[in-house]
C-alpha cells in the first residue's frame, strides 16, 4: 500500500506540497521568529509586553527604504538587493530609534516604579504615535524595496518539476538562520550575552553582582530593535512596503513568543517555526495531495476540490489555537517561559 501511494503521488503535487506548504512555513516562519526574538527579550529582561514591536519592524523596513534612496539609488553591484546591502544602516538607526524610545517613554516608568501594566499601556500608546508618525511622513501607500520590484527567482529541479524560491525568500531563510546562531553564541559565550541571562533569571541578584542594569537594557533594545528592522526589511522585500505592514502580524509574534516560552530566545524561534507552519498547513488545500489516492477508495468516496483545516480568511486565528493547544500542554511554553512562576 506504502509504494503504491508513493507511486500514485505525482511529482507535481509532491513539488506543490513543498512550494505552497513547506517553504511557504518556513517563510512566514522566519518573520514571526525575528520578531519573537525581540518581544521575549524585553519581556524576559524589561518584564513589559512590547506591543510597539510591530511598528518598530516597519520603521526599520522604511529606514532601510530611506538607506535606498540616499546611497543606492535604488541598485546594487553586488548581485542583491540594495535594501539588504544596506539593511545594517537600519538595523544600526533602529536599534539607536529604540533605545530613544526607551530612554523617552518606558525608562521615565521604571524609575517610577510602576506597575507593569501601566508600561503595557504605554507601549500600545507608543504603537499609536508610531503608526501615526509613518503615515505623516510615509503617506498610506505602498513603496517597492526593490527597483522596479522584480525579484531574482531561484528554481531548483525536482522529478522535472521546479522547487520556486525568491531571492529576497532565501535571504530570509539564510538570514534568520545565522541571526539564531550568532545570538546563541553571544548568549552563551559574550560578557554581556551572560549578564543579560542573569538579569532575566533574577535581576536584584544580578544587580548586586555588579552587572549593570543600564547597559543589560541597552543591549536589549539594540538587540530587539536590530531584528526588528532586519525582519521588517526583509519582509518588505517578500511583499510590499506599507504603513501597516508588521501591524497584522504582531498578535502571531506574541503568540510565538507565548508558545515558545516568554522570556526564552530559543523559545522564541521555535515559536515562530512552529506557528509559521501550522497557520500555512491550518489553509493549505490537503485535496492536491489526497486526489491521486482517489483510485484507490470506495466509489462513494469522492475528494472534494479543496480541504482545508480552517478558511484562509479565518487565518488569524489559528496562532491563538495553537497558543491555547500548547499552554493546555505545558502552561509555561515549550521551552518553559515565565508565564506562571
Amino acid at each position: 500500500m506504502e509504494a503504491g501511494f508513493l507511486a500514485a503521488l505525482p511529482a507535481q503535487e509532491l513539488v506543490f506540497f513543498i512550494n505552497r506548504g513547506l517553504l511557504a512555513g518556513l517563510i512566514i516562519g522566519s518573520v514571526y521568529a525575528l520578531g519573537a526574538v525581540g518581544v521575549t527579550l524585553i519581556f524576559g529582561i524589561l518584564r513589559f509586553a512590547h506591543f510597539a514591536h510591530g511598528d518598530m519592524m516597519t520603521i526599520g523596513a522604511f529606514v532601510a527604504l530611506i538607506c535606498v534612496a540616499l546611497f543606492s539609488g535604488g541598485e546594487s553591484n553586488l548581485g542583491l538587493p540594495a535594501a539588504f546591502v544596506l539593511m545594517p544602516l537600519a538595523m544600526a538607526a533602529t536599534a539607536f530609534i529604540a533605545i530613544g524610545v526607551d530612554r523617552a517613554f518606558y525608562a521615565p516608568l521604571r524609575r517610577a516604579k510602576v506597575r507593569p501594566v501601566v508600561i503595557v499601556m504605554s507601549s500600545i500608546g507608543v504603537m499609536l504615535m508610531m503608526q501615526g508618525l509613518v503615515r505623516l511622513f510615509a503617506g498610506t501607500g505602498t513603496w517597492q524595496l526593490e527597483a522596479g520590484g522584480a525579484k531574482t527567482i531561484y528554481r531548483l529541479p525536482l522529478l522535472g518539476r521546479d522547487i520556486i524560491l525568491t531571492q529576497p525568500q532565501a535571504l530570509l531563510i539564510g538570514f534568520t538562520a545565522v541571526a539564531a546562531i550568532a545570538l546563541h553564541l553571544f548568549l552563551t559565550r559574550s560578557r554581556m550575552g551572560k549578564a543579560m541571562r542573569a538579569v532575566s533569571d533574577n535581576p536584584d541578584l544580578a544587580r548586586v553582582s555588579g552587572i549593570s542594569i543600564d547597559s543589560v537594557v541597552r543591549a536589549t533594545w539594540v538587540i530587539a530593535g536590530a531584528l526588528a528592522a532586519a525582519a521588517g526589511t526583509l519582509l518588505a522585500l517578500d511583499v510590499t512596503l506599507k504603513p501597516d505592514l508588521a501591524f497584522n502580524i504582531v498578535l502571531p509574534i506574541f503568540a510565538a513568543a507565548i508558545v515558545g516560552g516568554i522570556g526564552q530566545p530559543y523559545g522564541a524561534i521555535a515559536g515562530g517555526m512552529l506557528v509559521g507552519f501550522t497557520e500555512t498547513f491550518a489553509v493549505f488545500n490537503w485535496s492536491v495531495l489526497l486526489r491521486p489516492l482517489q483510485p484507490f477508495l470506495p466509489d462513494f468516496i469522492d475528494i472534494p476540490n479543496r480541504i482545508a483545516f480552517v478558511p484562509t480568511e479565518y487565518k488569524i486565528v489559528v496562532p491563538f489555537f495553537i497558543l491555547i493547544v500548547v499552554l493546555i500542554w505545558r502552561p509555561t511554553g515549550i521551552f518553559r517561559g515565565r508565564v506562571v512562576k
